[in-house]
């Protein structure tokens, strides 16, 4: 049985520490001279995070399935049985006690709970219910995400979040699960990066949207229907109406767990990158506000602001400028660059005035040193903005394991922490686990 008494502790301990870290840098910044601790603050969360259709397998109600299952696709291999953590979730917490951590960020799969509009599934929610009690039975704080990009097929089949009714829908969903599991969570956060369609064009190659375009063509053939629309990839001429019924669902979503639970905190999580100004002129600040400016003001009204970080992006007069050469790269051949994290959580703060969370930051590569890199250097960056004044309130480094990718299928652009067996699913931590289990262990760098 779950200790109520011990969630509300530290869900008040998660409230309150933008008010203690704000006492320490005050009392920090009368004594400049004096040298700064290398520590974490006191009941700091290190985690890991997963998102459900990338590591449970068999998502078949979901819109990313069909996705991934007809032609033209540009989702890569199919994501079958992923890493079949549908049925191993206990190794997965198993996997993340082990690694020294106290937070664990996964999602609920709302294909699985509400297959058909208005029918909600008692035993998938109980099967959630049973991995936030697992997490609290080995010390493990859950962090969940009520949705992290999949909707049901029937969602995407009648125009995903362009549908009138979608905030509403997602609104009623998120009322169903709260009154289900919220008494057991840490954290939770509604949608996971909703500014990602504005950042695309700028991560990905040109010829991307023309075979996104085809694949949602494919699938709106597939499903009969005149449109399927999708929400981490995304047509340029619908992010702004996309955008807006995702505001609008977040801010119902919102109202909808704390009416379950008031003092659970919750948000949604920003895909942020670290925007450098270069030369004169730079339009890093226009770019800035159309990146993320409607999200940033949604979230001075939530109770954190969560970041996920992956790279830094240089801006110059006309555009985005290449990355310095002979720079570490990840798998698509982008910039690995350790600062980005903490002048992405600088931003994220001065912009909302909310303490920072990070729900992911890592890198895809089969170069296991570059991550153990990323993290040590990555978090000691971080430290150094915590003792400027950035309230930073926990690391969830992306990912647990090794998955399915997006647009790259299983086996490739390799984020875990711990490898995958893909014939017997086991699970077996990296050297770069090892060294973020150091660091959350002493809680210092």
């Amino acid at each position: 049985m779950i200790d109520r008494r011990s969630i509300i502790a530290g869900a008040a301990a998660f409230a309150a520490a933008p008010m203690l870290a704000g006492k320490a840098v005050a009392a920090s910044a009368q004594k400049r001279s004096s040298p700064v601790s290398d520590s974490f603050p006191s009941g700091f969360l290190w985690g890991a995070a997963t998102a459900g259709h990338q590591i449970e397998g068999n998502n078949t109600n979901s819109d990313q399935w069909l996705l991934e299952n007809v032609q033209p696709t540009i989702t890569g291999a199919p994501s079958g049985d992923a890493v079949n953590s549908f049925e191993l979730w206990r190794d997965d917490l198993d996997l993340v006690k082990s690694m020294g951590l106290n937070a664990f960020r996964f999602s609920l799969e709302w294909p699985r709970i509400e297959p058909e509009p208005g029918m909600f599934s008692r035993a998938m929610l109980d099967h959630y219910k049973a991995i936030i009690d697992g997490c609290r039975e080995r010390g493990i704080a859950p962090v969940v995400s009520f949705n992290h990009y999949t909707t049901p097929r029937w969602f995407a089949a009648q125009g995903g979040w362009l549908h009138p009714d979608a905030s509403d829908l997602f609104t009623r969903f998120c009322d169903r699960a709260a009154k289900h599991l919220a008494a057991g969570i840490a954290i939770a956060t509604t949608l996971n990066e909703p500014n990602l369609p504005r950042l695309l064009p700028f991560v990905l190659p040109p010829q991307f949207m023309g075979g996104l375009r085809a694949n949602l063509g494919a699938a709106a053939k597939a499903a009969g229907v005149p449109r399927y629309v999708v929400a981490n990839t995304v047509l340029p001429e619908d992010v702004p109406a996309l955008t807006a019924a995702m505001i609008k669902g977040h801010k119902g979503a919102r109202a909808a767990i704390k009416a379950v639970r008031p003092d659970l905190p919750v948000g949604f999580t920003l895909s942020i990158a670290d925007d450098q100004a270069v030369g004169l002129n730079s339009i890093r600040d226009r770019m800035r506000a159309e990146l993320y400016g409607d999200w940033l003001a949604v979230a001075r009204d939530d109770d954190f602001v969560a970041i996920q970080n992956y790279e830094r992006i240089l801006w110059g007069k006309d555009g985005r400028l290449p990355a310095p050469a002979g720079t570490p790269r990840n798998f698509r051949g982008a910039e690995v660059y350790a600062s980005s994290l903490a002048g992405a959580a600088r931003y994220a703060h001065q912009a909302t005035g909310k303490p920072v969370l990070v729900t992911e930051h890592g890198v895809g590569t089969d170069d296991d040193t570059i991550r153990a890199n990323l993290i040590r250097d990555g978090l000691r960056e971080l430290h150094h903005a915590m003792a400027e004044g950035v309230p930073v309130q926990g690391y969830i480094h992306w990912t647990l394991m090794d998955n399915y990718e997006w647009g790259a299928g299983i086996g490739h652009g390799a984020f875990g922490l711990a490898s995958v067996d893909p014939i017997t699913f086991k699970r077996s931590p990296k050297p770069s686990a090892q060294v973020l289990k150091a660091i959350a262990q002493s809680n210092s760098i």
